[in-house]
């Protein structure tokens, strides 16, 4: 069973963008209730694909830095990141589907 990682704005660059593995990166907030609602579904994905790919969250609150860099205004932002480029990019509280779409496009 794979977990989701936090991820700090001190160890973006190393876990996420140069990782061998494609990256799906959520970005929150504790006061947050659309992403409490998507946290469910980012641990589903993290036991499911974990093995292909990370899965992982940065608090917003804490790492302004990268939420900045990555221009996050609203959350929850969840990016695909492979190769070190954002590849693809949902925002708000969405169904599983549109999250298992980014996680097969990163794949692919």
């Amino acid at each position: 069973m794979a977990e989701v990682h936090d991820v700090t704005d001190q160890n973006f660059e190393a876990e996420v963008l140069q990782s061998d593995k494609p990256t799906v990166v959520d970005f929150w907030a504790e006061w947050c209730a659309p992403c409490r609602q998507i946290a469910p579904i980012v641990k589903e994905l993290a036991n499911q694909y974990g093995d292909q790919v990370n899965i992982v969250k940065v608090d917003v609150d804490s790492n302004p830095a990268i939420a900045g860099r990555y221009g996050v205004r609203s959350i929850p932002t969840v990016l695909g990141i492979s190769g070190g480029q954002v590849v693809d990019q949902l925002v708000g509280a969405r169904p599983k589907a549109d999250f298992e779409a980014m996680v097969k496009k990163l794949l692919a």
